[in-house]
């Protein structure tokens, strides 16, 4: 693959980094294979316990050096970041689709995601405010600031292997923190790809070596990360599941967590609404990345005025899907993950039928010439009931659940009756439909979103959810304050010491 060449794939056998210096790794080897032809694209060899102490220590003294960079400085060293992710944004993006199987736009768009992160960021750090308050006391003044928290650990997903990693990273050193990474193991070569690229812009900037920990491994490094009392932050992307396990153990330890997990994204479709742009959405929302984005569109929610028109423009338009090798760009679908993720997709078509799905777009495994990895599968679409069980869970592939409403109330009752609570959408030229659906007693997700689609976000928001979605929030807005902690301060500058309340004490 010639976009290998420039990343320098063939000499990053190892999964084990600093920031300046890759080190040699003792762990297991993990080897990654295309979800797109099954092929052997090269092999890592990720970190053991003795390997995590180096990273450990030298992010420990990396931090005491770069806390006391002046922010604006930590900004120039990311902005360079961006240009080196721009020079590369060509050959890390087809990295992206051909290891990950994503669409190649979307792994363009990804990298541009880390682009326009950097980009934020530059911008954030000449602006990281804290407050002035009025004192109750004469000749007294307070006032808060933001101090860096020290190393952050990230813990990042299969499905954005590059861009969510980067959303935390970017801002971490902007406040500086210093940073360790553990990607997903199915996905390792991204996560070396990045630390080449970074590592060039950190040695020429004289930056010191720790900031940019790499640890690829299994499930024991994001153990490790999230029961050590020396991170203060594990910020982790995935499964409620693995969440789950990451915030009870940070929690344990009385540490912070920042989680970002299962999403079961719907879209209601209002009688009033412009059923091109709704079409539209839902079906880039629903078989984007084949389904195995956390905002992915999973359920559609439409007025039974509508509903029969929607259902015959969903199949129309899914009969003109084309699924193949996601690195041409003629192709809308490419593969799932891995045959694992097969497995889950089968097993939860054979569930939705159990229940009494009917399904309109039927489903199945692709096999035959340009299928080969066995890991393309047919987006799907069903009928159902909003208390399927199946229905309430999410399931990483691309199948849509078609459900009916007659009212907003219902509409909004079945959108928020799921245990998950990323991402929204209500499509209607109703501004009273459109209100309510942003108002309190309306959509209880993180995001929610009026006449585009549940997939996707700007960075310029901050991205999170609530309920089993994690309640973490990345990205934009003042998501930076989850990589700093706040100090409130009292000057005193009279001759006296008077104290609060009004308290009299002699001596």
């Amino acid at each position: 693959m010639d976009f290998l060449a420039p990343l320098k794939i063939d000499e990053l056998n190892s999964g084990v980094s600093t920031g300046n210096t890759i080190l040699t790794a003792h762990g297991e080897r993990i080897a990654s294979h295309s979800p797109v032809d099954g092929k052997l694209i090269a092999t890592v060899q990720g970190g053991d316990k003795n390997d995590y102490e180096t990273v450990i220590a030298k992010a420990q003294a990396a931090f005491l050096e770069w806390r006391t960079w002046p922010a604006p400085k930590r900004g120039e060293v990311v902005r360079q970041i961006g240009e080196a992710l721009r020079t590369y944004k060509e050959p890390l993006g087809k990295l992206v689709s051909y290891e990950m199987g994503k669409s190649l736009q979307e792994g363009y768009g990804e990298v541009q995601e880390m682009i326009d992160i950097c980009d934020f960021a530059v911008g954030l750090s000449r602006q990281l405010y804290g407050l002035s308050m009025h004192s109750e006391r004469p000749s007294h003044r307070m006032y808060e600031q933001w101090h860096p928290l020290g190393i952050v650990g990230i813990i990042s997903a299969f499905n954005f292997p590059v861009a969510v990693w980067s959303w935390n990273a970017m801002l971490a050193w902007i406040c500086g923190n210093v940073c360790i990474w553990k990607p997903s193991e199915k996905t390792p070569l991204c996560a070396v790809a990045c630390h080449h690229i970074i590592a060039e812009v950190l040695k020429r900037n004289n930056v010191p070596d720790g900031i940019n920990g790499l640890v690829t491994g299994g499930r024991e490094v994001g153990e490790w990360l999230s029961a050590d009392a020396r991170i203060p932050l594990v910020s982790a992307t995935g499964s409620t599941r693995m969440g789950k396990a990451v915030g009870a153990t940070v929690g344990a330890r009385l540490g912070r967590a920042l989680l970002e997990l299962g999403g079961n994204n719907a879209i209601i479709i209002s009688k009033h609404a412009d059923l091109d742009i709704a079409i539209r959405g839902s079906v880039f929302g629903a078989v984007g990345t084949a389904g195995q984005r956390c905002t992915t569109t999973r359920r559609l929610i439409i007025h039974d005025e509508v509903y029969d028109s929607v259902k015959s423009k969903l199949v129309a338009a899914y009969q003109q899907l084309r699924i193949g090798n996601p690195l041409d760009e003629n192709n809308h679908v490419g593969p799932l993950i891995d045959k694992d993720a097969v497995i889950m997709y089968n097993k939860a078509l054979e569930a939705c039928k159990k229940e009494g799905g009917r399904f309109i777009v039927e489903g199945g495994v692709l096999d035959g010439d340009g299928y080969e990895s066995g890991c393309y599968v047919k987006p799907c679409i069903a009928e159902v009931e909003s208390h399927f069980k199946i229905v309430e869970q999410e399931t990483f592939a691309p199948i849509l659940y078609l459900m009916k409403y007659n009212t907003l109330d219902d509409a909004i009752a079945i959108q928020n009756g799921v245990p998950q609570g990323l991402s929204s959408s209500i499509m209607t030229l109703n501004l009273r439909e459109a209100e309510q659906f942003l108002s309190a007693n309306g959509s209880d997700c993180g995001i929610a979103n009026v006449n585009i689609g549940t997939s996707g976000a700007e960075i310029g928001g901050a991205f999170g959810g609530e309920k089993e979605t994690g309640g973490g929030r990345e990205s934009g807005s003042d998501a930076w304050k989850a990589y700093m902690r706040r100090q409130t301060n009292t000057i005193n500058y009279s001759t006296q010491l008077p104290l609060a309340q009004g308290i009299k004490f002699h001596v």
